[in-house]
């Protein structure tokens, strides 16, 4: 006989029954994620390896965007972007690479309309009429007077802010030389001035040209070498540009020179004028007796301090002077540029008749 017991028989359940209730919103949570996590992973790739985001046309509006110095494509893509300039850095980026002029899309300031392609964003950045710049033109024998007048009037730098760099010019870099002194050392030339440009960066600028031209003519050893101080030298230079004509520049630096050694005083009525603000016609003679350290009727040697902003001849000429005895110039026929020399006093008078026969 078997023992007897109790045997607990479950029944069968099919293979592929449903789930439970309870099973179903678990798996559907799961799906969803699954399937976000799908889209997000399809979205990465179509974002990386598929077209990028451009808008079309040339754009509406307008908005200042700033490239920096050294600023590559990506760079400038994301300033764009940032600015809604452009749909896209990629698209950006895109275009730059399908334009070979874009390596020569500089730093600066441009005005760019909004929502523009991508290729019309590069070739906009390409345009000069793109740039945000002010122009200011210091010109060859300028003051400090004059170009502080060219920059309050051509751009948004005032003149305060002008007269305090002037004040207090350490930034500037400037020569050792020059003692923080600055006139004579703001090169002629011509300058673009961008927004974010201040007193400072464009003084600087102007001094900075200044140094390069100096270097670059090897000033300071050649004053050196012609046994006269790089600051007397820049005073000479600022002199002979308001006296004569280029081609007699070496000339009047010997004028100088000699009159100066002989304990003559210079007599140059562009100091005089100088000491007046600029003054320009015919002086009087209670013009020659103004009471000016500038007035070289009344004092001897150099000016203190340069008249204006010498050229790259010039500042040649004041440290090449040519070998002679002249002690006396007249430029006899202004318009002509014709100027005579002299170390006869004599002759100097008939000289100076004959320049008074061209006056009105």
């Amino acid at each position: 006989m078997c023992e007897a017991g109790i045997v607990s028989v479950q029944p069968d359940l099919p293979v592929d029954a449903p789930p439970s209730k309870k099973a179903r919103p678990a798996l559907v949570v799961a799906l969803v994620v699954v399937g976000l996590l799908l889209i997000g992973v399809v979205w990465g790739v179509w974002s990386v390896f598929g077209p990028p985001k451009d808008y079309q046309g040339s754009g509406s509006g307008q908005v200042d965007v700033t490239i920096p110095s050294g600023a590559s494509a990506k760079r400038i893509g994301t300033i764009l972007e940032q600015a809604d300039v452009v749909a896209s850095q990629r698209a950006f980026v895109a275009a730059a690479k399908d334009n070979p002029d874009s390596r020569s899309i500089g730093p600066g300031s441009y005005s760019m309309p909004l929502k523009m392609s991508a290729a019309e964003a590069v070739k906009r950045l390409l345009n000069p009429s793109a740039r945000i710049t002010a122009r200011v033109i210091v010109r060859e024998g300028a003051s400090i007077r004059e170009i502080t007048q060219q920059i309050v009037t051509k751009t948004k730098i005032s003149q305060a802010d002008v007269e305090q760099v002037l004040a207090n010019p350490q930034a500037l870099g400037l020569p050792a030389y020059a003692k923080n002194r600055v006139e004579g050392f703001l090169f002629p030339a011509t300058y673009d001035v961008e927004p974010t440009d201040t007193a400072t960066t464009l003084l600087g600028a102007m001094v900075d040209k200044f140094n390069q031209v100096a270097a670059s003519i090897e000033f300071e050893r050649k004053a050196e070498a012609a046994g006269i101080r790089p600051y007397e030298a820049v005073t000479i230079a600022s002199l002979v540009q308001a006296e004569v004509a280029p081609a007699d520049y070496p000339k009047v630096t010997r004028v100088i020179l000699n009159r100066v050694s002989q304990g003559m005083r210079l007599q140059f009525d562009s100091t005089v004028a100088y000491s007046l603000g600029g003054a320009s016609g015919l002086l009087t003679l209670k013009d020659l007796q103004n009471n000016s350290p500038y007035n070289t009727y009344r004092n001897d040697g150099l000016p203190p301090t340069p008249i204006n902003s010498p050229s790259e001849q010039a500042l040649e000429a004041s440290v090449a002077p040519v070998a002679g005895p002249w002690i006396y110039f007249v430029t006899t026929d202004p318009d002509k540029g014709i100027t005579k020399f002299t170390d006869s006093y004599a002759e100097f008078l008939k000289f100076k008749a004959e320049y008074k026969r061209t006056l009105p």
